[in-house]
């Protein structure tokens, strides 16, 4: 959510943040529904001024016995309720029609975001570890997959498309990978382990900022909740509507958790094998800072993602996203893109995002400066530790064998009952 005073303040530094995001200019537009708003809220506080005035002139006449006189403004009072009645309604709608376009506005990118319309105009900020070199013919995940017990047509029988089955030990390296990530987030890099509900209200999903402009890419139940499209929207919320104490912060949370969505935006894209299902799992990694802090854990949250790909052996770059490319309520992102040989390319394993303080503002979530009297909002900052489905893609594509086996990780192993290698 933007802060309609700064918008009034640099309405040319404001259209030029939205034009980076391919959006026409937007001041002037947002100004005057302000300035409506503002005039409705000036004429109501000049009748409250005027009740109060003819309050007190009714007492004065009610004391006096002049009973003319106290129904004459008795009736004026009459009327002067019904007005304000009337204005408090106006200024209400006012307030509700600003906060809908404020609300349907991306955030501004930070400046030194790149300038850009989508993923081709992202930039690499550095890489690890080399693609394998296969001296057999690399099959994708789909195939290796299938010789281990994952299994896309009974799923579609149980549920429709963008669903899996997997069974054996390739159930057991999808929860294996969970555990692992979660445990290597809460034990080495300090996040606290959350267990969040996986249906929330709709102000929950208003303030990370899936709504309402990204409802069709969710499932909603039919008493009007909304099943989780990420952690990131339970866990950021847990510190909406109240105001902390700054040394409280940075909070660092992670959970990990089933994940919907109903990628109404995706059509006819990835239809083939993992990468974009309907449910799957994830670990999500949470931060929540004051505002002098952010842009330092938004390097650490990147460099804790980064840690699990370097356990699991996989090759992998970070790249920091264009202004066309990020998402809705971001101000900087990193994604962390890992090797796919089934695909030839590299593909997105976790994105690390600040926000600011836009989702705060969303959430009305703040922090007292100093213990003092200063209020100000939080930042939040949220990144994949990572897409567990995703990760379980690579692996199966990066450690396949030619005799159709899959080599389990080292770093997995403990959670695999020391089973080294899953065979077909």
């Amino acid at each position: 959510m933007h802060d309609i005073r700064l918008i009034r303040e640099k309405p040319a530094v404001f259209d030029i943040a939205m034009a980076r995001r391919g959006l026409e200019p937007q001041a002037q537009r947002l100004i005057a529904l302000d300035a409506r708003r503002r005039q409705a809220v000036s004429r109501l506080q000049e009748a409250e001024t005027e009740r109060n005035a003819r309050s007190r002139e009714i007492g004065k006449a009610k004391v006096r016995g002049d009973e003319g006189r106290f129904k004459a403004l008795s009736a004026k009072m009459a009327a002067l309720k019904s007005e304000m009645e009337r204005l408090t309604e106006e200024v209400r709608t006012a307030e509700e029609v600003l906060n809908q376009h404020l609300a349907a506005l991306p955030n501004c990118p930070a400046d030194d975001v790149p300038k850009g319309e989508d993923e081709n105009d992202n930039e690499e900020i550095r890489c690890w570890g080399e693609p394998r070199e296969f001296d057999f013919r690399a099959d994708d995940h789909v195939a290796v997959g299938g010789r281990l017990g994952l299994d896309f047509e009974r799923a579609a029988a149980l549920s429709g498309a963008r669903f899996a089955v997997l069974q054996g030990l390739l159930a057991r390296l999808e929860r294996a990978l969970g555990q692992f990530m979660l445990d290597l987030q809460i034990n080495k890099h300090g996040y606290r382990e959350i267990s969040v509900p996986y249906l929330v209200r709709d102000e929950a999903v208003f303030g990370t900022g899936q709504l309402p402009k990204f409802a069709d890419d969710l499932f909603r139940t039919g008493d009007g909740r909304w099943l989780i499209p990420t952690a990131e929207v339970p866990l950021t919320n847990l510190v909406r509507d109240f105001i902390h104490a700054e040394d409280n912060f940075p909070v660092r949370m992670t959970a990990l958790t089933a994940c919907f969505r109903s990628e109404a935006g995706a059509a006819g894209r990835d239809t083939r094998g993992l990468i974009r299902m309907h449910q799957f799992q994830k670990v999500e990694l949470v931060s929540i800072t004051t505002p002098d802090q952010s842009e330092e854990e938004l390097e650490r949250m990147t460099r804790c993602a980064e840690d699990v790909l370097r356990r699991l052996e996989l090759p992998y770059r970070v790249m920091k996203l264009c202004a066309g490319d990020m998402g809705f309520s971001a101000r900087r992102t990193y994604d962390l893109e890992v090797w796919m040989p089934g695909q030839n390319t590299y593909r997105e394993i976790s994105s690390c995002s600040t926000c600011g303080d836009f989702q705060a503002r969303r959430m009305n979530a703040r922090y007292r400066k100093g213990g003092g009297k200063a209020i100000d909002f939080l930042h939040t900052l949220n990144g994949s530790g990572l897409a567990v489905g995703r990760a379980l893609v690579a692996i199966l594509e990066n450690h396949q064998q030619m005799d159709g086996s899959v080599r389990v990780p080292e770093a997995l192993r403990p959670y695999m009952g020391g089973h080294g290698v899953i065979q077909p």
